[in-house]
Protein backbone atom coordinates (compact mmCIF):
# COMPACT_ATOMS: atom_id res chain seq x y z
CA UNK A 1 0.00 0.00 0.00
CA UNK A 2 3.01 2.26 0.48
CA UNK A 3 3.31 2.66 -3.30
CA UNK A 4 -0.21 4.07 -3.64
CA UNK A 5 0.00 6.31 -0.60
CA UNK A 6 3.25 7.82 -1.84
CA UNK A 7 1.94 8.21 -5.41
CA UNK A 8 -1.19 9.94 -4.10
CA UNK A 9 0.92 12.26 -1.97
CA UNK A 10 3.08 13.25 -4.97
CA UNK A 11 0.06 13.84 -7.20
CA UNK A 12 -1.45 16.15 -4.59
CA UNK A 13 1.80 18.08 -4.09
CA UNK A 14 2.22 18.45 -7.86
CA UNK A 15 -1.29 19.85 -8.22
CA UNK A 16 -0.58 22.32 -5.41
CA UNK A 17 2.60 23.42 -7.23
CA UNK A 18 4.88 22.29 -4.42
CA UNK A 19 7.41 20.93 -6.89
CA UNK A 20 7.96 19.17 -10.18
CA UNK A 21 6.80 15.55 -10.31
CA UNK A 22 10.27 14.25 -11.14
CA UNK A 23 11.79 16.10 -8.19
CA UNK A 24 9.03 15.01 -5.84
CA UNK A 25 9.46 11.37 -6.86
CA UNK A 26 13.24 11.40 -6.37
CA UNK A 27 12.91 13.23 -3.07
CA UNK A 28 10.30 10.77 -1.80
CA UNK A 29 12.91 8.26 -0.57
CA UNK A 30 10.71 5.48 -1.97
CA UNK A 31 12.54 2.20 -2.53
CA UNK A 32 11.43 1.59 -6.15
CA UNK A 33 11.75 4.99 -7.84
CA UNK A 34 11.08 3.63 -11.33
CA UNK A 35 7.81 1.98 -10.28
CA UNK A 36 6.62 5.07 -8.43
CA UNK A 37 7.51 7.45 -11.27
CA UNK A 38 5.69 5.31 -13.83
CA UNK A 39 2.54 5.10 -11.69
CA UNK A 40 2.46 8.86 -11.08
CA UNK A 41 3.05 9.68 -14.75
CA UNK A 42 0.37 7.31 -16.03
CA UNK A 43 -2.17 8.35 -13.42
CA UNK A 44 -1.55 11.99 -14.25
CA UNK A 45 -1.94 11.29 -17.96
CA UNK A 46 -5.37 9.68 -17.44
CA UNK A 47 -6.38 12.11 -14.69
CA UNK A 48 -9.49 13.52 -16.42
CA UNK A 49 -10.68 10.02 -17.39
CA UNK A 50 -10.17 8.71 -13.86
CA UNK A 51 -12.01 11.65 -12.35
CA UNK A 52 -15.05 10.94 -14.54
CA UNK A 53 -15.04 7.26 -13.54
CA UNK A 54 -14.71 8.08 -9.85
CA UNK A 55 -17.46 10.69 -9.99
CA UNK A 56 -19.86 8.46 -11.93
CA UNK A 57 -19.49 5.59 -9.46
CA UNK A 58 -19.51 7.86 -6.38
CA UNK A 59 -16.44 5.93 -5.27
CA UNK A 60 -15.30 8.56 -2.77
CA UNK A 61 -18.64 8.47 -0.97
CA UNK A 62 -18.71 4.67 -0.78
CA UNK A 63 -15.08 4.16 0.25
CA UNK A 64 -14.17 7.38 2.10
CA UNK A 65 -10.94 7.38 0.07
CA UNK A 66 -9.45 10.75 -0.90
CA UNK A 67 -9.41 11.68 -4.58
CA UNK A 68 -5.67 11.32 -5.26
CA UNK A 69 -5.48 7.89 -3.63
CA UNK A 70 -8.62 6.86 -5.51
CA UNK A 71 -7.01 7.90 -8.80
CA UNK A 72 -3.89 5.75 -8.40
CA UNK A 73 -5.89 2.75 -7.16
CA UNK A 74 -8.45 2.97 -9.97
CA UNK A 75 -5.70 3.44 -12.56
CA UNK A 76 -3.84 0.29 -11.52
CA UNK A 77 -7.07 -1.68 -11.12
CA UNK A 78 -8.50 -0.80 -14.54
CA UNK A 79 -5.58 0.27 -16.73
CA UNK A 80 -2.40 -0.90 -15.06
CA UNK A 81 -1.16 -4.38 -14.22
CA UNK A 82 -3.55 -4.92 -11.34
CA UNK A 83 -3.46 -3.82 -7.73
CA UNK A 84 -0.15 -4.47 -6.00
CA UNK A 85 -1.57 -4.26 -2.50
CA UNK A 86 -3.46 -6.72 -0.34
CA UNK A 87 -5.60 -6.67 2.77
CA UNK A 88 -8.57 -4.38 3.32
CA UNK A 89 -7.62 -1.91 0.58
CA UNK A 90 -7.64 -4.55 -2.12
CA UNK A 91 -10.86 -6.08 -0.76
CA UNK A 92 -12.51 -2.66 -0.83
CA UNK A 93 -11.47 -1.88 -4.40
CA UNK A 94 -12.38 -5.33 -5.70
CA UNK A 95 -15.87 -4.82 -4.26
CA UNK A 96 -16.37 -1.88 -6.63
CA UNK A 97 -14.42 -3.26 -9.60
CA UNK A 98 -17.48 -4.30 -11.63
CA UNK A 99 -19.08 -0.86 -11.40
CA UNK A 100 -15.80 0.86 -12.27
CA UNK A 101 -15.25 -1.40 -15.27
CA UNK A 102 -18.82 -0.80 -16.44
CA UNK A 103 -18.37 2.98 -16.41
CA UNK A 104 -15.10 2.70 -18.31
CA UNK A 105 -16.77 0.46 -20.91
CA UNK A 106 -19.66 2.92 -21.34
CA UNK A 107 -17.22 5.79 -21.85
CA UNK A 108 -15.53 3.87 -24.67
CA UNK A 109 -18.86 3.06 -26.33
CA UNK A 110 -20.00 6.68 -26.04
CA UNK A 111 -16.81 8.01 -27.62
CA UNK A 112 -16.65 5.12 -30.12
CA UNK A 113 -13.14 4.00 -29.13
CA UNK A 114 -11.76 0.58 -28.29
CA UNK A 115 -8.74 1.46 -26.16
CA UNK A 116 -8.11 3.41 -22.98
CA UNK A 117 -5.83 5.78 -24.90
CA UNK A 118 -8.76 6.61 -27.18
CA UNK A 119 -10.41 8.41 -24.26
CA UNK A 120 -7.55 10.88 -23.99
CA UNK A 121 -7.60 14.34 -25.63
CA UNK A 122 -6.28 14.38 -29.21
CA UNK A 123 -3.06 16.15 -28.24
CA UNK A 124 -2.28 13.55 -25.59
CA UNK A 125 -3.12 10.71 -27.97
CA UNK A 126 -0.52 12.07 -30.36
CA UNK A 127 2.11 11.84 -27.63
CA UNK A 128 1.03 8.29 -26.86
CA UNK A 129 1.28 7.28 -30.54
CA UNK A 130 4.65 8.98 -30.93
CA UNK A 131 6.28 7.57 -27.84
CA UNK A 132 9.89 8.49 -27.39
CA UNK A 133 12.44 5.92 -28.49
CA UNK A 134 14.36 3.98 -25.88
CA UNK A 135 17.81 5.58 -25.70
CA UNK A 136 20.74 3.55 -24.39
CA UNK A 137 24.13 5.14 -23.72
CA UNK A 138 27.05 2.73 -23.98
CA UNK A 139 29.28 3.07 -20.92
CA UNK A 140 32.76 3.28 -22.42
CA UNK A 141 34.35 2.75 -19.01
CA UNK A 142 33.37 -0.91 -19.32
CA UNK A 143 32.86 -1.72 -22.99
CA UNK A 144 32.70 -0.28 -26.52
CA UNK A 145 29.88 0.50 -28.91
CA UNK A 146 31.02 -2.21 -31.34
CA UNK A 147 31.09 -4.89 -28.65
CA UNK A 148 27.69 -3.84 -27.34
CA UNK A 149 26.22 -3.97 -30.84
CA UNK A 150 27.65 -7.46 -31.39
CA UNK A 151 26.36 -8.65 -28.02
CA UNK A 152 22.85 -7.45 -28.81
CA UNK A 153 22.95 -8.97 -32.30
CA UNK A 154 23.74 -12.33 -30.75
CA UNK A 155 20.58 -11.92 -28.68
CA UNK A 156 18.45 -11.49 -31.78
CA UNK A 157 18.42 -7.72 -32.19
CA UNK A 158 18.81 -6.32 -35.70
CA UNK A 159 21.29 -3.45 -36.07
CA UNK A 160 20.44 -1.04 -38.89
CA UNK A 161 23.52 1.17 -38.76
CA UNK A 162 23.65 4.87 -38.01
CA UNK A 163 20.59 7.09 -38.25
CA UNK A 164 20.75 9.97 -40.72
CA UNK A 165 17.36 11.61 -40.12
CA UNK A 166 14.66 11.83 -37.48
CA UNK A 167 12.42 9.28 -39.18
CA UNK A 168 15.13 6.64 -38.71
CA UNK A 169 14.32 6.70 -34.98
CA UNK A 170 10.89 5.18 -35.63
CA UNK A 171 11.86 1.56 -35.07
CA UNK A 172 10.22 -1.83 -35.02
CA UNK A 173 10.66 -4.14 -32.07
CA UNK A 174 14.11 -5.77 -31.94
CA UNK A 175 15.55 -3.17 -34.36
CA UNK A 176 18.04 -0.52 -33.26
CA UNK A 177 20.34 2.15 -34.69
CA UNK A 178 23.24 4.36 -33.66
CA UNK A 179 22.14 7.93 -32.97
CA UNK A 180 22.93 10.48 -35.67
CA UNK A 181 24.47 13.01 -33.25
CA UNK A 182 25.93 11.07 -30.31
CA UNK A 183 28.09 8.10 -31.39
CA UNK A 184 27.87 6.30 -28.03
CA UNK A 185 24.06 6.37 -28.00
CA UNK A 186 21.98 3.48 -29.34
CA UNK A 187 18.29 3.89 -30.14
CA UNK A 188 15.57 1.22 -29.79
CA UNK A 189 11.80 1.01 -30.14
CA UNK A 190 9.84 2.54 -27.21
CA UNK A 191 8.72 -0.85 -25.87
CA UNK A 192 12.24 -2.18 -25.45
CA UNK A 193 12.93 -2.75 -21.76
CA UNK A 194 16.48 -3.21 -20.48
CA UNK A 195 15.89 -2.92 -16.74
CA UNK A 196 16.40 -6.65 -16.23
CA UNK A 197 19.07 -7.03 -18.90
CA UNK A 198 22.58 -8.16 -17.99
CA UNK A 199 24.24 -5.23 -19.76
CA UNK A 200 22.23 -2.78 -17.68
CA UNK A 201 22.73 -4.56 -14.36
CA UNK A 202 26.46 -4.88 -14.98
CA UNK A 203 26.77 -1.18 -15.84
CA UNK A 204 27.71 -1.62 -19.49
CA UNK A 205 24.74 0.43 -20.67
CA UNK A 206 23.00 3.43 -19.09
CA UNK A 207 19.31 4.12 -19.75
CA UNK A 208 19.35 7.85 -20.42
CA UNK A 209 17.31 10.14 -22.66
CA UNK A 210 19.24 11.65 -25.55
CA UNK A 211 18.65 15.23 -24.39
CA UNK A 212 20.01 14.33 -20.95
CA UNK A 213 23.24 13.15 -22.61
CA UNK A 214 23.88 16.54 -24.23
CA UNK A 215 25.29 18.45 -21.20
CA UNK A 216 28.24 16.12 -20.52
CA UNK A 217 28.79 15.48 -24.25
CA UNK A 218 29.06 19.21 -24.96
CA UNK A 219 31.12 20.08 -21.88
CA UNK A 220 33.59 17.41 -23.07
CA UNK A 221 36.13 17.60 -20.21
CA UNK A 222 39.49 16.05 -21.18
CA UNK A 223 41.03 13.17 -19.21
CA UNK A 224 42.96 14.34 -16.16
CA UNK A 225 41.01 17.55 -15.58
CA UNK A 226 39.00 18.62 -12.53
CA UNK A 227 35.21 18.87 -12.98
CA UNK A 228 32.23 19.79 -10.80
CA UNK A 229 28.75 18.31 -11.24
CA UNK A 230 26.89 20.89 -9.18
CA UNK A 231 23.47 19.21 -8.78
CA UNK A 232 24.48 15.65 -9.45
CA UNK A 233 21.82 13.13 -8.35
CA UNK A 234 20.60 10.74 -9.63
CA UNK A 235 24.02 10.43 -11.34
CA UNK A 236 23.62 9.62 -15.04
CA UNK A 237 25.34 12.84 -16.10
CA UNK A 238 28.14 12.23 -13.59
CA UNK A 239 28.78 8.75 -14.98
CA UNK A 240 28.80 10.24 -18.48
CA UNK A 241 31.36 12.86 -17.44
CA UNK A 242 33.56 10.16 -15.89
CA UNK A 243 33.40 8.12 -19.11
CA UNK A 244 34.45 11.14 -21.18
CA UNK A 245 37.29 11.79 -18.70
CA UNK A 246 38.25 8.10 -18.91
CA UNK A 247 38.19 8.03 -15.08
CA UNK A 248 41.27 10.27 -15.01
CA UNK A 249 41.20 13.47 -12.97
CA UNK A 250 38.68 14.48 -10.31
CA UNK A 251 34.90 14.70 -10.48
CA UNK A 252 33.36 16.64 -7.58
CA UNK A 253 29.63 15.85 -7.31
CA UNK A 254 27.20 17.63 -4.99
CA UNK A 255 23.61 17.03 -3.92
CA UNK A 256 21.60 18.17 -0.89
CA UNK A 257 19.65 14.93 -0.46
CA UNK A 258 21.64 12.25 1.36
CA UNK A 259 19.32 9.46 0.19
CA UNK A 260 19.65 10.45 -3.48
CA UNK A 261 23.42 10.74 -3.05
CA UNK A 262 23.56 7.20 -1.62
CA UNK A 263 21.59 5.92 -4.61
CA UNK A 264 23.94 7.82 -6.90
CA UNK A 265 26.96 6.24 -5.21
CA UNK A 266 25.56 2.78 -6.02
CA UNK A 267 24.92 3.81 -9.64
CA UNK A 268 28.46 5.13 -10.07
CA UNK A 269 29.92 1.98 -8.53
CA UNK A 270 27.95 -0.15 -11.00
CA UNK A 271 29.15 2.06 -13.86
CA UNK A 272 32.79 1.60 -12.85
CA UNK A 273 33.36 5.26 -11.93
CA UNK A 274 36.39 5.77 -9.68
CA UNK A 275 37.31 9.45 -10.10
CA UNK A 276 34.36 10.86 -8.13
CA UNK A 277 34.29 12.75 -4.84
CA UNK A 278 30.69 12.89 -3.60
CA UNK A 279 29.49 15.45 -1.08
CA UNK A 280 26.12 15.84 0.64
CA UNK A 281 26.30 19.63 0.40
CA UNK A 282 24.55 22.66 -1.11
CA UNK A 283 26.54 23.78 -4.15
CA UNK A 284 25.76 27.42 -3.31
CA UNK A 285 27.72 26.97 -0.05
CA UNK A 286 30.81 25.57 -1.75
CA UNK A 287 33.71 28.04 -1.55
CA UNK A 288 35.12 28.63 -5.07
CA UNK A 289 38.39 29.91 -3.57
CA UNK A 290 38.99 26.75 -1.54
CA UNK A 291 42.39 25.18 -2.37
CA UNK A 292 40.73 21.87 -3.34
CA UNK A 293 39.03 23.60 -6.28
CA UNK A 294 42.05 25.50 -7.54
CA UNK A 295 42.24 23.27 -10.63
CA UNK A 296 38.53 23.11 -11.45
CA UNK A 297 38.14 24.12 -15.11
CA UNK A 298 34.78 22.58 -16.04
CA UNK A 299 31.36 22.68 -14.39
CA UNK A 300 28.09 20.97 -15.29
CA UNK A 301 25.10 22.75 -13.78
CA UNK A 302 21.69 21.08 -14.13
CA UNK A 303 19.73 22.69 -11.27
CA UNK A 304 16.22 22.00 -10.00
CA UNK A 305 13.63 23.20 -12.49
CA UNK A 306 9.92 22.97 -13.29
CA UNK A 307 10.39 19.67 -15.16
CA UNK A 308 7.98 20.97 -17.81
CA UNK A 309 9.96 19.29 -20.57
CA UNK A 310 9.26 15.78 -19.33
CA UNK A 311 6.91 14.26 -21.91
CA UNK A 312 5.24 11.86 -19.48
CA UNK A 313 4.29 14.74 -17.20
CA UNK A 314 2.17 16.47 -19.83
CA UNK A 315 -0.93 14.42 -19.11
CA UNK A 316 -3.36 17.30 -19.53
CA UNK A 317 -1.70 19.23 -22.30
CA UNK A 318 -4.53 21.76 -22.44
CA UNK A 319 -3.84 22.83 -18.88
CA UNK A 320 -2.00 26.14 -18.60
CA UNK A 321 -1.43 25.99 -14.85
CA UNK A 322 2.34 25.91 -15.17
CA UNK A 323 2.34 28.85 -17.56
CA UNK A 324 0.12 30.86 -15.21
CA UNK A 325 2.15 30.05 -12.15
CA UNK A 326 4.58 32.88 -12.70
CA UNK A 327 5.49 33.14 -9.03
CA UNK A 328 6.83 29.59 -8.97
CA UNK A 329 8.76 30.04 -12.21
CA UNK A 330 10.20 33.32 -10.94
CA UNK A 331 11.38 31.58 -7.76
CA UNK A 332 12.99 28.77 -9.74
CA UNK A 333 14.66 31.20 -12.15
CA UNK A 334 16.08 33.20 -9.24
CA UNK A 335 17.58 30.03 -7.74
CA UNK A 336 18.96 28.93 -11.12
CA UNK A 337 20.61 32.33 -11.69
CA UNK A 338 22.22 32.22 -8.24
CA UNK A 339 23.66 28.77 -9.04
CA UNK A 340 24.91 29.93 -12.42
CA UNK A 341 26.57 33.06 -11.04
CA UNK A 342 28.13 31.01 -8.26
CA UNK A 343 29.54 28.51 -10.73
CA UNK A 344 31.27 31.25 -12.70
CA UNK A 345 33.21 32.35 -9.59
CA UNK A 346 35.64 29.43 -9.69
CA UNK A 347 38.96 31.12 -10.52
CA UNK A 348 40.29 28.72 -13.17
CA UNK A 349 36.98 27.92 -14.80
CA UNK A 350 37.12 27.57 -18.57
CA UNK A 351 33.67 26.27 -19.50
CA UNK A 352 30.33 25.74 -17.81
CA UNK A 353 27.31 23.94 -19.20
CA UNK A 354 23.91 25.11 -17.97
CA UNK A 355 20.96 22.83 -18.67
CA UNK A 356 17.35 22.29 -17.62
CA UNK A 357 14.54 19.89 -18.49
CA UNK A 358 12.23 22.89 -18.83
CA UNK A 359 10.45 24.42 -21.82
CA UNK A 360 9.99 27.83 -20.16
CA UNK A 361 11.93 30.87 -21.38
CA UNK A 362 12.11 32.14 -17.77
CA UNK A 363 14.26 29.18 -16.71
CA UNK A 364 16.32 29.05 -19.88
CA UNK A 365 17.12 32.01 -22.12
CA UNK A 366 16.19 34.63 -19.52
CA UNK A 367 18.45 33.07 -16.88
CA UNK A 368 21.39 32.86 -19.31
CA UNK A 369 20.84 36.42 -20.55
CA UNK A 370 20.83 37.80 -17.00
CA UNK A 371 23.96 35.80 -16.17
CA UNK A 372 25.89 37.09 -19.19
CA UNK A 373 24.97 40.66 -18.30
CA UNK A 374 26.34 40.13 -14.79
CA UNK A 375 29.45 38.23 -15.96
CA UNK A 376 30.99 40.06 -18.95
CA UNK A 377 34.05 37.80 -18.91
CA UNK A 378 31.95 34.91 -20.24
CA UNK A 379 30.34 34.35 -23.61
CA UNK A 380 28.20 31.70 -25.28
CA UNK A 381 29.65 28.98 -27.47
CA UNK A 382 27.81 28.11 -30.68
CA UNK A 383 26.73 24.47 -30.24
CA UNK A 384 26.22 21.71 -32.81
CA UNK A 385 25.39 23.57 -36.01
CA UNK A 386 23.39 20.61 -37.32
CA UNK A 387 21.11 20.39 -34.27
CA UNK A 388 17.52 20.99 -35.47
CA UNK A 389 16.21 23.15 -32.62
CA UNK A 390 17.92 26.30 -31.36
CA UNK A 391 17.50 28.52 -28.34
CA UNK A 392 14.91 31.27 -28.61
CA UNK A 393 16.08 34.55 -30.17
CA UNK A 394 18.57 36.00 -29.68
CA UNK A 395 20.26 33.04 -27.94
CA UNK A 396 20.36 30.81 -31.00
CA UNK A 397 23.81 29.53 -30.02
CA UNK A 398 22.08 27.51 -27.30
CA UNK A 399 20.19 24.27 -27.92
CA UNK A 400 16.63 23.27 -27.24
CA UNK A 401 15.20 19.78 -27.51
CA UNK A 402 11.60 18.64 -27.82
CA UNK A 403 9.39 15.65 -28.56
CA UNK A 404 8.44 16.99 -31.99
CA UNK A 405 11.80 18.18 -33.36
CA UNK A 406 14.36 15.92 -31.69
CA UNK A 407 12.30 12.94 -30.39
CA UNK A 408 13.46 13.59 -26.83
CA UNK A 409 12.14 15.16 -23.67
CA UNK A 410 12.07 18.93 -23.61
CA UNK A 411 15.51 20.28 -22.74
CA UNK A 412 17.70 23.39 -22.88
CA UNK A 413 21.52 23.56 -22.99
CA UNK A 414 23.89 26.54 -22.98
CA UNK A 415 27.70 26.43 -22.91
CA UNK A 416 29.49 29.44 -21.39
CA UNK A 417 33.19 29.98 -21.97
CA UNK A 418 35.55 32.39 -20.25
CA UNK A 419 37.45 34.89 -22.33
CA UNK A 420 39.35 38.15 -21.92
CA UNK A 421 37.72 41.12 -23.63
CA UNK A 422 39.86 42.77 -26.30
CA UNK A 423 42.46 40.01 -26.20
CA UNK A 424 42.76 37.53 -29.06
CA UNK A 425 42.71 34.07 -27.56
CA UNK A 426 43.55 30.87 -29.34
CA UNK A 427 40.50 28.65 -29.29
CA UNK A 428 40.86 25.30 -27.65
CA UNK A 429 39.99 22.25 -29.71
CA UNK A 430 36.77 20.31 -29.26
CA UNK A 431 34.66 23.05 -27.68
CA UNK A 432 32.06 21.83 -30.13
CA UNK A 433 32.06 18.07 -30.23
CA UNK A 434 32.52 16.51 -33.63
CA UNK A 435 29.45 14.65 -34.80
CA UNK A 436 29.54 11.19 -36.41
CA UNK A 437 29.03 11.26 -40.13
CA UNK A 438 25.53 9.95 -40.73
CA UNK A 439 25.03 7.36 -43.45
CA UNK A 440 21.71 6.10 -44.79
CA UNK A 441 20.45 3.02 -43.02
CA UNK A 442 20.78 -0.22 -44.86
CA UNK A 443 21.17 -3.89 -43.93
CA UNK A 444 24.81 -3.75 -45.00
CA UNK A 445 25.68 -1.28 -42.26
CA UNK A 446 25.20 -4.01 -39.69
CA UNK A 447 27.66 -6.33 -41.39
CA UNK A 448 30.98 -4.82 -40.36
CA UNK A 449 31.90 -8.25 -39.05
CA UNK A 450 30.28 -11.65 -39.60
CA UNK A 451 27.32 -12.08 -37.26
CA UNK A 452 28.00 -14.31 -34.28
CA UNK A 453 25.99 -17.44 -33.69
CA UNK A 454 22.90 -17.34 -31.48
CA UNK A 455 23.58 -17.69 -27.78
CA UNK A 456 21.45 -17.91 -24.70
CA UNK A 457 21.06 -14.54 -22.97
CA UNK A 458 22.45 -14.22 -19.48
CA UNK A 459 19.90 -11.54 -18.69
CA UNK A 460 17.10 -13.95 -17.75
CA UNK A 461 19.30 -15.58 -15.12
CA UNK A 462 20.52 -12.33 -13.57
CA UNK A 463 19.11 -11.57 -10.14
CA UNK A 464 16.99 -8.44 -9.81
CA UNK A 465 19.60 -6.51 -7.89
CA UNK A 466 22.66 -4.50 -8.78
CA UNK A 467 25.55 -6.83 -9.50
CA UNK A 468 29.17 -5.65 -9.58
CA UNK A 469 30.62 -6.21 -13.02
CA UNK A 470 33.59 -8.03 -11.54
CA UNK A 471 31.30 -10.88 -10.51
CA UNK A 472 30.09 -11.16 -14.11
CA UNK A 473 33.49 -11.03 -15.78
CA UNK A 474 32.97 -14.31 -17.64
CA UNK A 475 29.80 -12.92 -19.25
CA UNK A 476 31.06 -9.45 -20.07
CA UNK A 477 31.48 -8.47 -23.71
CA UNK A 478 35.19 -8.02 -24.33
CA UNK A 479 36.60 -4.58 -24.86
CA UNK A 480 37.76 -3.77 -28.36
CA UNK A 481 39.23 -0.62 -29.68
CA UNK A 482 37.15 1.19 -32.21
CA UNK A 483 38.63 3.21 -35.01
CA UNK A 484 36.29 5.89 -36.18
CA UNK A 485 37.11 8.66 -38.51
CA UNK A 486 35.62 11.84 -37.10
CA UNK A 487 35.26 15.16 -38.73
CA UNK A 488 36.83 17.80 -36.52
CA UNK A 489 34.91 21.02 -36.05
CA UNK A 490 36.29 24.11 -34.35
CA UNK A 491 33.92 25.80 -31.98
CA UNK A 492 32.44 29.08 -33.11
CA UNK A 493 32.17 31.66 -30.37
CA UNK A 494 30.95 35.19 -30.17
Amino acid sequence: MALYLKAAEILEKAEMKQGAVKTLVYDSKFVNIKQLFALVCETQKFSSVLEEIIESTKLLKHTKIRIHLAKVLVYDLLMGQGLKCGGSWKTLMMKHRSRLQAVLARMKVKQKVSSNEGLLPATVQQLVRDKLPRYVRVNTLKTTVDDTVDYLKREGFSYLGQASRLDDLTLKEKHFVMDQHLPELLVFSPKTDFHDHFLYKAGHIILQDKASCLPAYLLNPPPGCHVIDACAAPGNKSSHLAAIMKNKGKLFAYDLDAKRLATMSTLLLRAGVTCQQLANQDFLKVDPDSPQFKDVEYILLDPSCSGSGMVCLRGDVSSTDQEKDQARLASLASFQLRCLNHGLKFPRLKRLVYSTCSIHRQENEEVVTACLQQNPDFRLVNLMAQWPERGLEPLTKCLRASHAKTRTHGFFVALLEKYSAGVEKKQEPAVQRSEPEATPLSPSTSQKRPAASQEESDASETEDKQTPAAEQADCTPGKKKRKKKKKKKAATVE
